[in-house]
């Protein structure tokens, strides 16, 4: 029985976890299309346009 509070804690992270991932998603997202972005367009500057 001491290990159904470890379960409903643990329970209870997970869901806390996917709230939090689900907020910052979006924000992340863009964040990470921006950063490749400008990553593919250093390499083609570097690549091609040198």
């Amino acid at each position: 029985m001491e290990n159904i509070g470890y379960y409903l804690f643990l329970l209870a992270a997970v869901v806390v976890a996917f709230l939090i991932v689900k907020k910052v998603t979006t924000c992340l997202l863009k964040s990470v299309v921006l950063i490749v972005l400008a990553i593919v367009l250093a390499a083609v500057y570097y690549y091609c346009l040198r």
